[in-house]
């Protein structure tokens, strides 16, 4: 049987090259008989977490009524977690950084959410490969944190331009981490 796998995308770039990779993720993933959920954050609103530790006492994940409250029951309900984004200044793009800080309501709420599996898709400008440690280090750190077991992490580094991701084998190995599920 399938896993529910949520899959956040952090780019606002609909045809850009996280974009890609997170198609060609999903379309492997789902013809393995996974079921996909996916989430957008770059066209949500979510906002930063205000730290006020209110989380699920009103019956949502946040006492904040944005599109986290979506997000967040499906996570929940999730055997797996994928982040995709293109890094944004050597980090984790806004777009989606509001959606991973979010899920200390998971911890403050008293939620188990441990033994969820997790990966990253990401991709960026330059050549050099520390430039993902902005990406990587933090989710490994948030999935460690939440018991979550890291399973995969794709990495493509020197694609800018649309299209660019076509160059590599990016969508390759985005569809290849399907099969680590």
């Amino acid at each position: 049987m399938g896993k529910k796998i949520v899959v956040v995308t952090g780019s606002p770039r609909k045809k850009g090259n996280s974009f890609a990779m997170t198609e060609a993720f999903i379309q492997a993933a789902e013809a393995k008989g996974h079921i996909i959920t996916r989430f957008d954050a770059a066209l949500k609103n979510v906002g930063g977490c205000q730290a006020c530790e209110t989380c699920f006492k009103t019956g949502k994940a946040c006492s904040f009524d944005d599109d986290f409250n979506t997000i967040a029951p499906a996570i929940l309900e999730a055997d797996a977690v994928v982040f995709s984004m293109p890094v944004y200044w050597y980090s984790i793009p806004a777009q989606i950084k509001g959606v991973i800080d979010r899920l200390f309501s998971f911890v403050v709420g008293g939620k188990d959410i441990a033994g969820k599996e997790c990966a990253v898709i990401a991709c960026c400008e330059e050549d050099d490969m520390s430039v993902f440690d902005g990406v990587r280090v933090p989710i490994e750190r948030s999935a460690a944190l939440m018991k979550w077991k890291m399973i995969g992490e794709v990495l493509v580094p020197g694609v800018l331009n649309i299209g660019d991701i076509e160059k590599t084998d990016g969508c390759k190995q985005a569809a290849d981490l399907a099969e680590k599920f």
